[in-house]
């Protein structure tokens, strides 16, 4: 999986947001506090506030507030919202992909692919991210040597 700038500062705005509960924070100090282009940022923050995830407040004590408590938004949530299904193979869903002859089986390694990264990412919550207390089936990827080799 290649995380894009996109799904990395959507799900960094988020967790900021969820931070500052219940206060919320603008656009602006976002941006500072994670270092994401403001103009970049505004429309990732259209697309969850669209989405329901996060609420826009005008006026001097405007800005973003998290519509639901952060337990109850995971990151495949948030990951959606920015870049649309979790897996996908040329714009389609795996499971709508057909391959000829000896390739065939490919189109299933995509499907447990998509099935991996929603065991983790749907299982991971804001709140977890924000407490640094991930799932104990994440934590036991993360103890994995292999999950730290750069390959």
């Amino acid at each position: 999986m290649h995380v894009t700038a996109r799904a990395d500062y959507a799900a960094r705005a988020v967790i900021e947001l969820a931070a500052r509960l219940p206060a919320g924070a603008t656009r602006q100090e976002i941006a500072r506090s994670q270092q994401i282009p403001g103009k970049f940022l505004e429309a990732i923050l259209g697309d969850l506030r669209r989405a329901g995830i996060l609420e826009a407040h005008r006026g001097a004590t405007g800005g973003y507030r998290l519509v639901a408590d952060p337990v109850r938004i995971t990151l495949a949530d948030v990951i959606r919202v920015a870049e649309g299904p979790l897996a996908a193979v040329r714009g389609m869903p795996p499971e709508d992909v057909d391959y000829p002859g000896s390739a065939a089986a490919l189109a299933n390694v995509w499907i447990a692919v998509r099935a991996s990264l929603r065991d983790v990412l749907e299982a991971t919550t804001i709140a977890d991210v924000l407490a640094k207390q991930l799932p104990e089936h994440v934590e036991s990827l993360l103890a994995r040597p292999d999950s730290w080799a750069r390959r």
